[in-house]
This record gives C-alpha cells, sequence and structure tokens, in this order.
C-alpha cells in the first residue's frame, strides 16, 4: 500500500538525518583534538554546528513523513 512505502521512505529518511548527526559529532571530535589553536576549533565547530542543524532537520522531516504515513493508514 502506499501508506507502507510513505512510512518505509520516512524511516529512511530519519535514519539518514541521525547518520549524519553521528558524522557531526566525529567532525567535532577531530576537530577538538587537531586544532592547533582556538579560532581554528571555532572555525570548525562553527561548520560542524550548521551541518548539525541540517542532519536534525532531515531527521525531523523524515519522522513527519513516518508520522503521517501512520495517520493516514
Amino acid at each position: 500500500m502506499v501508506m507502507d512505502w510513505l512510512i518505509g521512505v520516512g524511516a529512511v529518511v530519519s535514519l539518514a538525518g541521525i547518520a549524519g548527526l553521528i558524522w557531526c559529532i566525529l567532525l567535532a571530535l577531530k576537530a577538538r583534538s587537531t586544532s592547533t589553536n582556538d579560532e581554528e576549533m571555532r572555525l570548525r565547530l562553527q561548520r560542524v554546528v550548521l551541518l548539525n542543524m541540517g542532519a536534525l532537520g532531515i531527521s525531523a522531516l523524515g519522522l513527519m513523513i513516518v508520522v503521517s504515513g501512520i495517520l493516514l493508514s
């Protein structure tokens, strides 16, 4: 059915967002361990924050798709 497809797509999108969040954690840990000064670390972490917000938005969008599929079935 179409709603089962919608739930599956939403789950995949949500998992992609969670993978992005894990990637952000790894980037932040790498920036923390390899930065030589505070300014360099600040610039790297600002980039990570932007990626983190994007990944969080993708994950939330996936959850909305899943909930929509559940409500419509």
